[in-house]
């Protein structure tokens, strides 16, 4: 028999109810998944990749566009990611560079293997967060191997696509635009640009990313809803870490030559925090009642 007090309150405070409820059922979840314990894993082979990756993609896309627009491209986009020290990042990229000559096949073959594992270990932690799933669902060996090498080579090609753009839009950007006898200055839109594709190849990379890396079927409405609302946490939360590393923060004071290190994992933290809770988000509404029961979820925690 329902409860007649629960039945008369507001539809407001119902609704207030059902969210305050659904809220702290994926906080329990991702408490019970160990997902800070995640996060750390994605954060720290994320740093360990992103490097390596960033060199092969820049040494496959030279050949096609000047490196100076590919470093401009990267730049923009590392800062996206490790705000206020994208430019120590992007230094380190250019002079492996000046000297790709003297590697080897086996150095190649090293820097694939590492621009590749941040996406390895990424499906694995979504394998725990979906784990009420994946007890009756697979993926096989060859597709889970191939995955990280079809990410690097979209994102090198987003990247390829996004220097064209900017530059053909650097060639107009002197220019006046005459509209309605008004003169109209283009100065500076290259970097406007640049930014909003940047935004969108953000919400696109995300939406991806829940959709594909989880071994069960993510509906795609729910993966672009999960990537747009991650996207809009990633940017409040970059611009709190770029005004609290440049008035707050004490970290090249404490770290000295290691704050580098520690501010990018701090940011790939962050990263890795809003989207693994963003994927738990969308595990409980794809849950069904009747998939698993308390005490076979709680394989995970300790």
């Amino acid at each position: 028999m329902s409860d007649p007090v629960i039945n008369n309150q507001h539809p407001g405070l119902r609704g207030v109810g059902r969210l305050s409820r659904f809220v702290m059922s994926v906080l329990r979840d991702f408490k019970r998944n160990q997902g800070l314990l995640l996060c750390g894993a994605v954060a720290y082979y994320t740093l360990l990749s992103i490097v390596p990756m960033s060199i092969l993609a820049l040494i496959g896309m030279s050949h096609f566009i000047e490196e100076e627009q590919l470093f401009n491209t990267l730049s923009t986009y590392l800062e996206m990611i490790i705000p206020g020290y994208a430019a120590t990042l992007t230094e380190q990229v250019r002079a492996f560079l000046e000297h790709r000559a003297v590697v080897g096949v086996v150095g190649f073959l090293v820097m694939l293997f590492f621009s590749t594992i941040a996406f390895t270990v990424l499906e694995n932690a979504m394998s725990v967060i979906f784990y009420h799933r994946v007890r009756v669902k697979h993926r096989t060996f060859l597709i889970s191997t191939l995955i990280p090498y079809v990410y690097i080579f979209v994102l090198g090609l987003g990247i390829l696509l996004v220097s064209f753009i900017t530059g053909a839009i650097e060639t107009v950007e002197k220019r006046q635009l005459i509209l309605f006898g008004w003169k109209l200055s283009l100065e500076g839109i290259s970097g406007a640009a640049l930014y909003l594709l940047g935004i969108i190849g953000e919400v696109l990379l995300l939406t991806s990313l829940y959709l594909v890396m989880p071994v069960v079927h993510i509906t795609f409405r729910r993966a672009l809803i999960g990537g747009m609302a991650a996207t809009v946490l990633w940017e409040i939360t970059r611009r709190v870490l770029v005004w609290y590393y440049s008035v707050i923060s004490m970290v090249n004071l404490i770290y000295g030559s290691f704050a580098t290190a520690v501010v990018a994992l701090l940011s790939t933290e962050a990263i890795a925090l809003i989207l693994l809770l963003g994927a738990q988000v969308i595990a409980e509404l794809e849950r069904k009642p009747n998939e698993l029961t308390e005490k076979e979820r709680s394989g995970f925690e300790t």
